[in-house]
Formats: structure tokens, sequence, C-alpha cells
């Protein structure tokens, strides 16, 4: 006897544990709509400790979404078109703050650009602190998101092959010419997702940025950390803003996809 199959052609049964993990991820969202205390929502998400937290997030994710696309183009160009045998182990390391505790990113960045760090004791002579600053927060942000631009830019740039820069390269165009005029245009949908899903991890972002930059109002205490100082002394508040991140968050995926299916702008 075969096994009933559904007009997509996939076997009945395998609904069952989609469903289960689609629960999974919607319920507990679902759970915060309903734990919001509606009437004192305008209240919680507008004070004045909310608002410079979520302006902080903004701006430092904004800035470090710019950081990962100055660094993460090339980053992505060179992995993608290199065949040196080293290329899968840089990999790996450049994909390496997707899998490590962001706490422990902290930590590195911390033993990186501390005041007795291995680069900060040097900027510690110039005067120049970059831990616990708004500084530490942009680099923290941009060392957990950088990956995500790099793998979708890098996914795109080994899609649209070297068909093109052949041709252009034929036709005298230097190597910069090429990959301005001809290499971006091409995996410039790949590009704007790689950043919008960047921007979205970073302003996300909690354990490096609290390991790292600490949480003081005004400088370095994003939404993330508002959210969770709330929680211990007004819990309305905490899910108010959660509320407020899962939103921006949504809309911010929503944006991504709808990229990636349209193609291009």
């Amino acid at each position: 006897m075969t096994a009933a199959r559904t007009p997509t052609g996939l076997p009945a049964w395998i609904y069952l544990p989609a469903i289960a993990g689609g629960l999974f991820v919607v319920l507990p969202l679902v759970s915060i709509v309903l734990s919001v205390d509606w009437y004192r929502f305008p209240e919680l998400v507008t004070s004045e400790a909310s608002m410079q937290a979520l302006a902080l997030s903004v701006r430092t994710a904004f800035t470090s979404t710019v950081l990962c696309i100055v660094c993460g183009v090339p980053m992505a160009a060179v992995l993608a078109r290199s065949t040196s045998r080293v290329m899968p182990v840089l990999r790996s390391l450049v994909l390496l703050p997707l899998v490590l505790p962001p706490v422990v990113g902290g930590i590195a960045l911390l033993y990186t650009f501390g005041r007795r760090g291995l680069i900060g004791e040097h900027l510690e002579a110039f005067g120049i602190r970059i831990a616990f600053s708004t500084t530490a927060v942009v680099l923290a942000q941009t060392f957990v998101a950088l990956p995500f631009l790099v793998m979708s830019l890098e996914g795109a740039l080994r899609t649209a092959g070297r068909r093109y820069e052949a041709v252009a390269s034929t036709l005298g165009a230097r190597p910069t010419t090429v990959f301005r005029r001809v290499t971006l245009p091409l995996v410039l949908p790949g590009l704007v997702s790689g950043a919008i899903l960047a921007f979205a991890r970073a302003l996300g972002e909690f354990g490096a940025t609290l390991t790292f930059a600490g949480s003081l109002q005004g400088v370095t205490r994003t939404l993330p950390l508002e959210i969770y100082l709330q929680r211990e002394t007004d819990p309305d508040a905490a899910v108010a803003l959660s509320l407020l991140l899962v939103v921006v968050a949504v809309l911010i995926v929503v944006a991504a996809r709808g990229r990636r299916a349209g193609g291009d702008w």
C-alpha cells in the first residue's frame, strides 16, 4: 500500500511536524501580543528611556550596516572568486560569529579593543577608548551582522557566474570598472537582501553589546538591553518593547524576502 500524497507531492504525514514547528515559532509571538497592556502601550513605548534606546539602536544598526557593506562586499567577492586552497578555512573564520555565543564575541572584542586589549592598549596611549562607548556598540553589532551580508552576497556572486565579467574584460575594461559596472549591478538584489538582514541582526544584538559596551543610558543601552532591564522593574514595559522589536523585525524580514523574490528593484 502506498502512502497518501498531497497535491504538493509531499507525503501527508510530513505536515504534522511542519505544523508543530510552525506553532512552536508562532505561539510565543502570539503570547506577547496577548500579554501586552494595550491601555498603557503608547505610554510604555514612548517613555524617555525607551525612545533613547530605540534611537540608539536604529542609529548604531545603520552605522554597523554601512560598515558591513564596506567590508563585506570585498570579502564576499574574494571568497566567491578566489580559487585558493585556503578559502574554505577563511570562509569558516568569516562565518564563525554565526555559531559563536554572542557573549564570547563580546569577550573577544573586549580583549582586542579594551584598555588592555591587543589593539586597545595601543589606542589608549593616544587617548582613544573604544570599550563601553557607542563605538563599541557599533563594533559589536558589526561583528555579529557581517556574516549575514557576506553569505548573502557570496551566494549571489556564485549564482551570477563570471560570463558577463569575462566579456567586459575582453572589451578592455579594467578590473575596477568591471566590478563597479558589471559585477555589482548583477548582484544588487543579493546585496540589498544581505544589508537588510545585517541591519536586522544588528538591531537585535544583545550579548556582545552588553559584554563589550555595557549598558549606559543614552550611550550604549540599545533597545534589547532596555528590554532586559525593564523585565526586572516593569514587566509590562518589557513586553510592550518586545512587541515593538518583533514588529520591526517582521517588517525587515518581509522586506528582505520581498527583495529576494522580486529579483531587483
